[in-house]
């Protein structure tokens, strides 16, 4: 069953506008794909010079990468504060995400960690046509790092 935008916005910080996906469309321990059609809002957030630029698109997968921690985390526990510390290995097959008329289809596979930081490698398409790829990798509780437990 998918997980819509009610169930991000629930689970993920990112809140109004700037919750750029639209639905968990399927997830396993390793991967996630989701949907989202909000690169065609004029009012998207991350828009500039009345464009969005493809290289968005490492947020959108930063998005889904976040909710497959809250997904991983399970219903009883909170999910972990991730924050982006690279990216890596990045792709761009376009200029721009506006001008895309089908809905995105946002994946985002988890390639490797440990109990603080996560790789996955990340691909947004649409229609079957990839716009870009790329890795990332997410240090978990990053304000918490140094402190003693």
């Amino acid at each position: 069953m998918p997980l819509d935008r009610a169930w991000l916005l629930a689970h993920l910080p990112h809140q109004g506008s700037m919750c750029l996906l639209d639905a968990v469309s399927d997830w396993d321990p390793q991967r996630i794909h989701c949907k989202a059609s909000s690169h065609r809002d004029t009012a998207n957030p991350l828009r500039a010079h009345n464009r969005l630029g493809a290289a968005c698109g490492i947020e959108y997968a930063a998005q889904a990468m976040a909710a497959h921690g809250a997904l991983m985390a399970g219903t009883h526990a909170a999910p972990r504060a991730g924050y982006l510390a690279s990216v890596r290995g990045v792709e761009l097959q376009v200029a721009r995400l506006d001008d895309i008329a089908a809905n995105l289809d946002v994946e985002a596979e988890r390639l490797s960690g440990d109990g603080n930081t996560v790789l996955y490698g990340f691909c947004v398409s649409a229609a079957g046509r990839e716009l870009l790829r790329g890795r990332a990798a997410v240090v978990l509780d990053a304000d918490k790092q140094g402190e003693p437990t």
